[in-house]
């Protein structure tokens, strides 16, 4: 892990939306735990199918999310900004990452261990209730985005199947 952040500095991380809804208590509480990296654009921070070890909450920058199916090309299913999160399946104690993640712009990163997370959150049930609410919104819009675009990827492969390459008729 990176060099701790200091409770001080922890305040400048307190209009990130990942951490509305919690008092100057518990984000202190909270800073004990997390550390902050810098990364320059095009920077993996981690692969799919790497081990599932970090929550990271974009800080500044942007971060992409790489999806690879099995049978088709890494697709980009989102773009991360500041406030929001990626890397959950650490949080979820999932053994590997199911996406993949790299830097689109220079970037601030905060991290923490997902079993860290986890003690916390059950240590602490209201900060508990107010990052996993947090992670359930993001983790269930990554989850449309990626199933709207394996459809339209479905949809462009079956019009070329189809010969035709436009428009379908329902």
């Amino acid at each position: 892990m990176a060099n701790i952040l200091h409770i001080m500095n922890f305040e400048k991380y307190a209009s990130l939306a990942f951490f509305n809804g919690l008092g100057a208590d518990e984000l202190n509480a909270l800073a004990l735990f997390f550390a902050s990296k810098t990364y320059v654009a095009g920077t993996v921070i981690f692969e799919q199918g790497d081990r599932a070890e970090y929550l990271y909450v974009v800080a500044g920058g942007e971060v992409s999310i790489r999806y690879k199916p099995d049978d088709g090309p890494i697709m980009t299913v989102t773009r991360v900004q500041p406030g929001s999160v990626f890397g959950w399946s650490a949080a979820m104690g999932n053994e590997k990452y199911t996406s993949g993640a790299v830097c689109s712009l220079d970037s601030e990163i905060l991290c923490i261990r997902g079993d860290e997370l986890r003690y916390i959150c059950q240590a602490n049930p209201r900060i508990g209730k107010v990052l996993l609410g947090h992670l359930s919104m993001v983790i269930a819009d990554r989850q449309r985005i990626q199933q709207g675009q394996v459809s339209t990827i479905l949809a462009g492969g079956m019009r070329q199947a189809n010969g035709s390459g436009g428009s379908e008729n329902g």
